[in-house]
Formats: C-alpha cells, sequence, structure tokens
C-alpha cells in the first residue's frame, strides 16, 4: 500500500510585511507632549502681558473754588421755556405743504404749513355769486321803483283832476312802497352776503398755519398727505399737531425742592447752575419765582429761575445762549443773599473743587487718585459743601492737580497707569 506524502504548513503566508506595520505610539505620545508645551508657553506669555499692561484711567484737573456766597441749598431739575407750544390746525385738512424742518428758526407770523383749501374757495366763490347777484337785482328794483314813482305822481295828477278813481292812485302808491321794501331787503341780503363771504375767507386763512411767535421747530409732527384735525379723530389715523415751537429766550430752570427746605429759598435769591451736558461751566440764575403750592406725593415745592448771565459768554438775552436746551438736566445751588457784610464773615474753607465721583472710600475716610506721570499716588482728603456734580476739597490736595475720576476699582498706591485722552 502506497503511502500519501505529508504536507507542510505555509507559515510565509502569515508575515506581516514592514510596509503594513503602524507607527511606534511612542512616537505620538511626544508630538502631543510638544503641542501642550507650545501651548503652555503661549498662555504663560498671554498671562504676563495682561497682568503687566497698564489699567486706563480718566482724569480731571482740580480746580479753584470760585469766590462768592456759600450755598445753603443744592437741587437738580432740567431746563423748562416758559412758551412753548403745539402748533395745530383750526380745522380737519389735509396737508399739502410742510415748509419747515427740525432744529429751524421761525419769525412770529412765518409761513409753517399749509392745508387743501379747495373747498372753503369754492365756498368763496359760492358765497361772491350770490352777493353779486343780489346786488344785481337790486339794480332791477331800482328800474322799477323809478317806473313806479312816476306812475305815483300821474297817477296823483289825474285824481286831482278828477279823471281818476282814488284806488287808481293807491294801487300806484301801494306798488311804489313794494319795491321800496324789495330793494331794502335786497341790500340787507347784500349785506349778509358780505358776512358770508368773510366767513369763506376766513376758512381759506385757517388752511394757512403760520407761527404764533418767534423760537424754533423742536418737532415735526405732520407731513405732506396726512390729515390733521384739532381733535383726536379717524382711531389715531389723524394728526393733532403740525408742529412743536419753543422760545429760546423764555428759557428757565425749574426744580423741585424738598418741603423741608423750603424756607432756605426766597424770591430773587442767586442761583448758581451746572449744566449736566456742560458740568465745568457755572450760570448765574436767581429765583424767579416759588409755586405756592406742594406736591403731596413726592413732598416737594416747584421752584423757578430765570439766567441773569450766561456762563462767560455776555448775551443780551442770557435764556437764549445756545448751549441752554429745553429739557436739558441741571443741578443748582442755591446761594445765600448777596451781603457784602455777612460774605466777610463767611468764608469757604476749600482748597479744591473736584468731581464727585473722584472721591473714594467709605463713610469714615475719604481718599483720592493723584496723577504723577503715569504713576498713582493715593492721598487722604477732607471733604466741604457740594456743589453741583463736584464737591469741595478742605485739605488733603492741592489745586491744580489731577485726579482720578473714573477707573478699575482695584487702582492701587504706586501703581502705574495710562491717561486716557
Amino acid at each position: 500500500m502506497a503511502t500519501t506524502p505529508s504536507v507542510k504548513p505555509d507559515l510565509g503566508s502569515l508575515r506581516i510585511h514592514d510596509t503594513k506595520r503602524g507607527k511606534p505610539r511612542s512616537s505620538k505620545r511626544w508630538v502631543w507632549i510638544i503641542v501642550a508645551l507650545v501651548a503652555l508657553a503661549c498662555l504663560s506669555v498671554a498671562a504676563s502681558a495682561y497682568l503687566n499692561r497698564k489699567p486706563e484711567v480718566e482724569v480731571a484737573v482740580a480746580r479753584k473754588p470760585a469766590t462768592g456766597p456759600a450755598g445753603v441749598l443744592n437741587a437738580s431739575g432740567y431746563i423748562t421755556p416758559r412758551r412753548r407750544a403745539t402748533i395745530a390746525a383750526k380745522i380737519t385738512g389735509r396737508v399739502t405743504g410742510v415748509f419747515f424742518d427740525e432744529g429751524t428758526r421761525v419769525k412770529e407770523g412765518q409761513l409753517l404749513a399749509t392745508l387743501d383749501d379747495s373747498d372753503a374757495r369754492r365756498g368763496l366763490d359760492s358765497a361772491k355769486a350770490d352777493r353779486d347777484s343780489t346786488q344785481a337785482g337790486i339794480a332791477d328794483l331800482e328800474v322799477q321803483l323809478r317806473n313806479a314813482q312816476i306812475e305815483l305822481r300821474r297817477a296823483q295828477e289825474l285824481q286831482k283832476a278828477g279823471v281818476q278813481t282814488q284806488q287808481a292812485l293807491d294801487a300806484a302808491l301801494t306798488a311804489a312802497d313794494s319795491l321800496r321794501a324789495k330793494i331794502a331787503l335786497a341790500k340787507q341780503q347784500v349785506i349778509g352776503a358780505d358776512a358770508r363771504i368773510r366767513e369763506q375767507e376766513q376758512n381759506v386763512a385757517n388752511c394757512t398755519i403760520r407761527a404764533p411767535f418767534a423760537g424754533i421747530a423742536v418737532s415735526k409732527d405732520a407731513q405732506v398727505g396726512e390729515m390733521v384735525s384739532p381733535v383726536s379723530a379717524g382711531g389715531g389715523f389723524t394728526r393733532t399737531g403740525i408742529a412743536t415751537l419753543v422760545d429760546l429766550h423764555s428759557n428757565e430752570i425749574e426744580v423741585d425742592v424738598s418741603e423741608a427746605y423750603i424756607a432756605k429759598v426766597q424770591p430773587n435769591q442767586p442761583v448758581k447752575a451746572v449744566l449736566d451736558a456742560y458740568p465745568d461751566v457755572e450760570f448765574p440764575a436767581k429765583v424767579r419765582t416759588v409755586i405756592p403750592t406742594a406736591d403731596r406725593q413726592k413732598a416737594t415745592v416747584k421752584v423757578r429761575a430765570s439766567f441773569t448771565d450766561a456762563g462767560h459768554v455776555k448775551l443780551a438775552d442770557p435764556a437764549a445762549d445756545p448751549r441752554i436746551l429745553p429739557d436739558m438736566g441741571v443741578k443748582v445751588t442755591f446761594l445765600e443773599e448777596d451781603n457784602p457784610a455777612k460774605t466777610k464773615e463767611v468764608k469757604s474753607p476749600a482748597v479744591a473743587l473736584i468731581p464727585q465721583n473722584a472721591v473714594r472710600g467709605d463713610n469714615t475716610s475719604k481718599y483720592v487718585f493723584v496723577v504723577k506721570g503715569d504713576t498713582l499716588e493715593r492721598r487722604a482728603v477732607s471733604l466741604g459743601a457740594t456743589r453741583g456734580s463736584d464737591v469741595e476739597i478742605v485739605s488733603g490736595i492741592p489745586a491744580d492737580v489731577s485726579v482720578v475720576v473714573k477707573g478699575p476699582e482695584s487702582l492701587r498706591d504706586g501703581q502705574s497707569v495710562q491717561v486716557k485722552q
């Protein structure tokens, strides 16, 4: 019996070639380590740059306090014009022309807008036609009256001659009197027609809106094509005004004073006003009136003050200073009466005047940061009275130094800073 040769297994097919082998894990690990080290280095550089960055601050210069009467009371309010009007039409109509814009200065009687006057003009033409036809009828009646008077004289002569009866004379007399009455009625109708003409002319005039006083237009409330009416109508689609006009010469200060301190305010009392828009400018004023009623909800009394001089600019009318605009915020200081003897006795101990937001600290200690070059110096200060948005410095810093008014809360003594320009 023949034997079958044994088959040997081919182990070479199980061999993994070098081209198919993966990269060693150790090489990937080193790549990730290098990336992490680079990222840490970048973060450390960025953190160092951030920590070494100089904080940015805003500064203000301490000013010498102005001499004059001492302040007895502070209050805040707004600029309010005494003459402010919303200009509206007397009739309902469609706007056909608007001849101003916001900010336009207008004169008294200047044309602001026009309404559609076609209906009013047709009514005017009809009234004139009625008058003319009535006048023409008077001319015809006067001709008839002259003929009736001739007939009356003839009837009188014939009656005297006994040729014509009394009845014919009475008829001629009645005809003349009737024509005289008709002429009087026609003349009265002409007077009525003239009145209707004037009424229609007024309706035509009502289609033009003019400025009632000189001032500046602060709002434009209607456009061409819109309907306007003196009363609200049309479900809110009808305008009730054309423009809002303000007389800048009537600008004054209106403040609310607590009724607990109203005794310190008297008519003609000097006032120092500081507009929120111009905190470095003081506008002298005086109390015009104290409104004799209190607001029970706020427990305040309304006080109005008139400008007496437009700050550093001398104007014929201080209230017309272009810096003073209606509804601006204002802080006022009511001063003591200008008494020379009393002024000599009362002297302000302040050595400097700085904005209130430059003062830091708590109720026990106050300090400010003074900027010298690019370095901060912390200075303890003693405060005096407030003057609008400023506060008096009794001691601690002199005038003409720069103090920080805005900056990070983490500022410290000796820190380098960058002054915001």
